[in-house]
């Protein structure tokens, strides 16, 4: 299946005292990758309600090596890596041609902002993920 990609414009005031990226902005450039597939993209494709509420329920990420301010952006890949009746998951690499800075995972749940709670996704939304997923 087709991963989904993302360029990340870096910013100066990303690097923190040791001169790389810090930790804290990755997540920022995944929030931007997931935002861009699943609400923008998504929008497009047939998947409107994924853009009415999922929350994160747990982000886990592994840092490769430094990444350190240059004009370039870096691409953050986008895949789906399983799909449950109540929450699916994502996976992410940030990296460049020159290699991987960051993997990382981020568990997703449908969820219903008027009643307050999870729900199920629907064919849609399980249709368009499906499209992204890798075993």
């Amino acid at each position: 299946m087709a991963r989904h990609v993302y360029q990340a414009t870096l910013r100066w005031s990303d690097m923190d005292a040791y001169r790389h990226v810090n930790n804290v902005q990755y997540l920022r450039y995944l929030e931007e990758a997931r935002v861009d597939m699943m609400f923008t993209l998504g929008q497009r494709e047939g998947a409107k309600t994924l853009a009415e509420g999922v929350v994160i329920a747990r982000h886990e990420i592994d840092y490769r090596r430094p990444l350190v301010w240059r004009p370039e952006p870096v691409r953050v890949e986008t895949w789906v890596t399983e799909i449950k009746a109540a929450r699916f998951q994502l996976g992410y690499e940030v990296l460049d041609d020159d290699g991987v800075y960051a993997r990382a995972t981020s568990v997703l749940v449908p969820y219903d902002l008027t009643e307050t709670r999870p729900r199920r996704l629907n064919a849609e939304e399980r249709a368009y993920l499906e499209r992204f997923l890798e075993s």
